[in-house]
């Protein structure tokens, strides 16, 4: 049972991302949130779980460190914690691409279960809406990414790596392997056997 702790987190996110939209769309982020969410709930998540996917995106997009601390405050130690291991970077500005997402799939390979749950919720939903827009836009989808085509597609095929080596074990993972295997095959990536 989720209790009035998610309900303040839902309007706290709404808040503070109430003007952002997801790339290259006019899609409230919100929409991401609440799906991030419902995924973590729908495999397994605990309410602390379930509020840091509310909140995973808030420390990184929306004020950094002083979020993450507001977000320790109002919703508690673990929360943050899970809010921080599944962002790339508290500094702003952000430090350049590369070197973030190379930070964070270190990262990941010590994460909890926790962080490694949300995390999964995350790139899952962000691979099934770049594989739909890429059905729906073609090549130009790429611009939307500071990592373009090929940054991106090694991006996702090595967060699949960090949870393996992670010893993450779990249907979102599964089905993250089938989307980013998709968007390799209609990208015409040969990868090694």
């Amino acid at each position: 049972m989720l209790s009035s702790r998610f309900e303040a987190a839902l309007g706290y996110a709404t808040r503070l991302h109430a003007t952002q939209q997801r790339k290259g769309t006019t899609i409230p982020m919100v929409a991401h949130l609440l799906a991030v969410a419902a995924l973590a709930l729908e495999h397994g998540a605990d309410e602390d779980e379930a509020i840091a996917a509310l909140l995973h995106d808030a420390a990184e997009d929306q004020g950094g460190a002083a979020t993450l601390a507001q977000i320790r405050s109002r919703f508690g130690v673990r929360i943050a914690d899970i809010v921080e291991g599944c962002s790339d970077t508290l500094v702003l500005p952000k430090p350049p691409w590369q070197e973030r997402k190379e930070s964070y799939l270190r990262h990941l390979r010590l994460a909890s279960q926790s962080v490694l749950l949300v995390s999964a919720c995350d790139k899952l939903h962000n691979a099934r809406a770049i594989l739909s827009d890429y059905r729906a836009v073609g090549e130009s989808l790429w611009s939307r990414f500071n990592g373009g085509r090929r940054g991106t597609l090694w991006y996702y095929r090595a967060v699949l790596g960090a949870y393996v080596d992670a010893g993450f074990q779990s249907p979102l993972v599964e089905e993250l392997e089938r989307v980013v295997a998709e968007l390799e095959r209609l990208a015409g990536v040969q990868r090694a056997a």
